[in-house]
């Protein structure tokens, strides 16, 4: 019996969640489970509330198996996992603001998503009304001779989300780094609470603008899997083409402005230009830039005809053309590698702790991709390599996407060849398994890794509650790390390495 069978054995199976397990379990068990996370036996996939509950998602140790537990909290109160498994701190702290719930033994217990603006205190539980006068914020103190802080932000220099950083520093040499998020927090966990499947869809699409197509795949995914719907094959297909697109467009853009950061500007200029022909073809292909509302429960709202095909070929054709001169120009600027070689190294046994996805977990050799370790369709049928580097520092976060790059192409030429001929993109939400509602999870992998995705439908179609989990409530407190003994003036490009999202954190 493995070790996620144990703890679901010791609890109870709630069948109406799919496809993977869930159970409701004690105190023991909860506990258990989080001296197995300690132990590395499990890694935790999310964490999170509802107005009676916690609900902890793990996977095995291999990555190929999920479960959920559940542990009742009547009183308010459940015990800390953060105590034990320092990844789920802010997860606890964001519930503690969210839902009043207290988490015994939680090591820091200052406010996370709650700045003190929202004229009210605990909106998804007791919500009881608060003054708007803000929360003095205390950050954390750090102790040596001359030491001086540094205060960056929440506004910044061009266009970018809000968010403060708190550097402590010795002349330049940075000591340490202690971040303050939260600034975009949107309500969208609230706002989905009584959404009809439609409005919540849309709602899933906009958690993180960049991310619109992983986020709306991920959420549809987890409806289905409830409901129990069956999407068409070509539909599948589209999805797999657009997410693809996706992550080319990020990847390419992400490798232009870490460059940009280390003074670059030629790389920063000529992934642009790439980056804005996959945007280009994507709006002419599927009708918006982002494919935003693309993605829909049921399979895909547009088609792709066979000069949208031709074009998304031409478009490989063109990147596959000046990949190799890019990759040259990376690879033999000297000056360019001197700043980020070496430069905010993230070590193998921190990712493995935080189960960290994406190419900042695949930088530093954690081999974890949900296309791969959880197939879900098409992947299963398409050829590709999940790449892996192991110094983990900003240098290897580059080749990571230029590798992703070279794999996402080749998928999109897979995806074109073997796109079903059929007609039907989208199923009729009526013609489905389960009658009644039910409870629905599933992880995607988007560009900056994996997405989780946790809903409960009621027996009308509407939402009771659903989670959101980007994959950067497990790389933004790894940031804090990369920095430390680095200088000031490498935190722009360690963070740009990184490129978290501010909105996929705050929700």
């Amino acid at each position: 019996m493995t070790v996620l069978n144990e703890l679901l054995a010791n609890g109870n199976i709630i069948e109406r969640h799919r496809p993977w397990p869930r159970s409701i379990v004690n105190t023991g068990t909860w506990q258990l489970a989080a001296q197995q996370l300690v132990g590395g036996e499990v890694a935790m996939l999310g964490l999170w509330a509802d107005s009676a509950a916690i609900h902890l998602a793990l996977s095995d140790a291999t990555g190929t198996d999920v479960a959920v537990l559940t542990l009742p909290c009547a009183d308010g109160r459940f015990p800390s996992i953060g105590q034990y498994h320092s990844p789920a701190i802010r997860l606890e702290r964001s519930i503690q603001d969210l839902f009043g719930m207290q988490a015994d033994g939680l090591p820091d217990t200052r406010p996370w998503l709650d700045h003190g603006r929202w004229g009210q205190r605990y909106p998804l539980g007791a919500s009881t009304p608060a003054p708007d006068n803000g929360i003095a914020y205390e950050f954390l103190a750090a102790e040596g001779e001359s030491l001086h802080q540094i205060p960056v932000g929440p506004v910044h220099a061009g266009i970018i989300e809000p968010g403060h950083f708190r550097f402590s520093a010795n002349g330049e040499l940075l000591v340490r780094l202690e971040e303050r998020l939260a600034y975009t927090h949107k309500g969208v966990e609230k706002l989905m609470i009584g959404s009809d499947l439609s409005t919540a869809a849309r709602l899933a699409g906009r958690v993180s603008g960049d991310s619109t197509v992983a986020y709306a795949w991920t959420f549809a995914r987890a409806l289905e899997a409830a409901l129990g719907i069956t999407v068409p094959p070509r539909a599948l297909w589209l999805r797999a083409l657009m997410a693809e697109l996706e992550r080319l467009a990020n990847h390419l853009g992400d490798v232009g402005a870490i460059c940009n950061d280390a003074a670059f500007t030629l790389m920063h200029a000529q992934c642009g230009v790439l980056r804005e022909q996959v945007l280009r073809v994507s709006a002419s292909v599927f009708g918006h830039r982002l494919m935003m509302d693309r993605i829909v429960p049921g399979g895909v709202s547009t088609d792709m005809d066979e000069d949208g095909a031709r074009q998304v070929r031409e478009l490989i054709g063109s990147i596959r053309s000046q990949l190799p001169s890019l990759l040259e120009l990376y690879d033999n600027t000297t000056s360019l590698e001197d700043r980020t070689v070496g430069t905010g190294i993230v070590e193998h046994a921190l990712v493995q702790q935080f189960a960290t996805g994406g190419f900042i977990g695949r930088a530093s050799g954690r081999n974890f991709d949900a296309r791969k370790n959880l197939a879900y369709e098409p992947y299963e049928k398409l050829a590709f390599e999940v790449p892996l580097r192991h110094k983990g520092d900003v240098n290897a976060r580059v080749w990571i996407r230029f590798d992703e790059i070279g794999q996402s192409l080749a998928m999109l030429e897979q995806i074109i060849r073997q796109l079903p001929d059929d007609t039907n993109i989208l199923q009729d939400m009526d013609q489905r398994t389960f009658i009644g509602g039910g409870e629905g999870l599933a992880l995607g992998e988007g560009f900056r890794g994996d997405i989780l995705v946790w809903v409960d439908i009621d027996g009308q179609d509407r939402i009771t509650r659903c989670h959101l989990r980007d994959p950067s409530w497990f790389q933004w407190p790894l940031l804090e790390v990369a920095i430390k003994d680095n200088i000031v003036a490498d935190f722009p490009l360690c963070n740009k390495s990184f490129n978290c999202s501010y909105s996929g954190h705050d929700l």
